[in-house]
């Protein structure tokens, strides 16, 4: 089992869901988040005063899935978010031990 959390622009979360349920990917965790890479922030101007924002807007997602899907699933991440410019995000692929469903106690893949 691995998992994926992917860093991506909050606009292409709802075309990154439709291309996951397509793909059989039913189940994601989403979370609001905020940092920075090689885009470093952006300067803003609100009611006359410029300002820097360093941390910008993004969602972070997370699925757990087979070992085999791990291809697939990325090349799905990526043609779902890909802008072509700067801050369209990172993919991270990780291992997982063990899974266990709490109202069940389903195990591992039965858990997924």
């Amino acid at each position: 089992m691995k998992k994926i959390e992917a860093i991506i622009k909050p606009f292409k979360l709802n075309a990154l869901k439709e291309a996951l349920h397509e793909l059989g990917v039913h189940g994601m965790t989403v979370s609001e988040v905020k940092g920075f890479g090689r885009q470093k922030g952006h300067k803003e101007i609100y009611r006359g005063a410029e300002y820097v924002v360093d941390f910008i807007p993004k969602v972070k997602i997370e699925v757990i899935i087979a070992a085999d899907m791990v291809d697939k699933v990325t090349q799905t991440i990526i043609s779902a978010v890909k802008t072509g410019q700067i801050g369209d995000g990172k993919i991270f692929v990780m291992p997982v031990e063990s899974i266990c469903r709490i109202r069940t106690g389903e195990r591992d893949m039965d858990a997924i």
